[in-house]
């Protein structure tokens, strides 16, 4: 930031605050991050996860990595600034997300450490869950519903993660999920981590 910024913008105090938001809507807000490998199941959790949520009145938001750079992150390229830029953005979004009281979720393949990491001291960390779906690439080659595999082992994408770009593993997530496992089955272990960190009052779904 350039000294003209620092010296001219001055934070605006809100008098609708997060915390009164959370007391209105009767749940606490955080941000929910789905890290995996293209075709792990991120999405599909996050929306099973957010219908859930929705049907039990908490105010949710998701936000998916290609929806994202239809919009917001049109303008950037899949090269590595890029992708960090994209990974910025979505995190400062879900930053002022997280002050409208709302649990956002969050369904990218941030491939790399320090990107998550950035997402964790933008949000703070007790802002921040980490969610890791681990599914063998061998599975996500052959679910593959983007064909974004195939285009990448015929060399039309170049730096394609889990092909010619690697995926750096959590050291330490909230939680692994299983994405072999049912939606239900999935879902159930995110209301559990819910309920346990005292976002939400219901730990059941049907």
């Amino acid at each position: 930031m350039t000294n003209y910024f620092k010296n001219n913008i001055f934070w605006q105090k809100y008098l609708v605050t997060r915390i009164k938001r959370e007391k209105k809507y009767g749940h606490k807000s955080i941000v929910i991050w789905f890290t995996g490998l293209s075709g792990s199941g991120k999405s599909s959790i996050a929306n099973y996860l957010e219908k859930i949520l929705f049907e039990n009145d908490i105010h949710t938001c998701l936000l998916d990595g290609d929806n994202i750079r239809s919009g917001l992150c049109s303008d950037l390229s899949f090269q590595k600034l890029d992708r960090e830029e994209n990974i910025r953005r979505i995190g400062e979004v879900s930053k002022i997300m997280l002050e409208a009281g709302m649990i956002i979720l969050v369904s990218v393949i941030s491939p790399y450490r320090y990107q998550r990491n950035m997402i964790s001291n933008i949000l703070g960390k007790k802002n921040f869950l980490e969610i890791f779906v681990n599914t063998p690439i061998d599975i996500c080659k052959d679910r593959d519903p983007k064909k974004l595999y195939a285009k990448a082992h015929a060399g039309v994408i170049s730096d394609f993660t889990g092909i010619n770009d690697v995926y750096e593993i959590p050291e330490r997530p909230n939680l692994l999920l299983d994405g072999t496992d049912s939606l239900k089955k999935n879902s159930k272990k995110l209301i559990k981590i819910l309920y346990d960190n005292n976002i939400i009052s219901f730990n059941k779904i049907d």
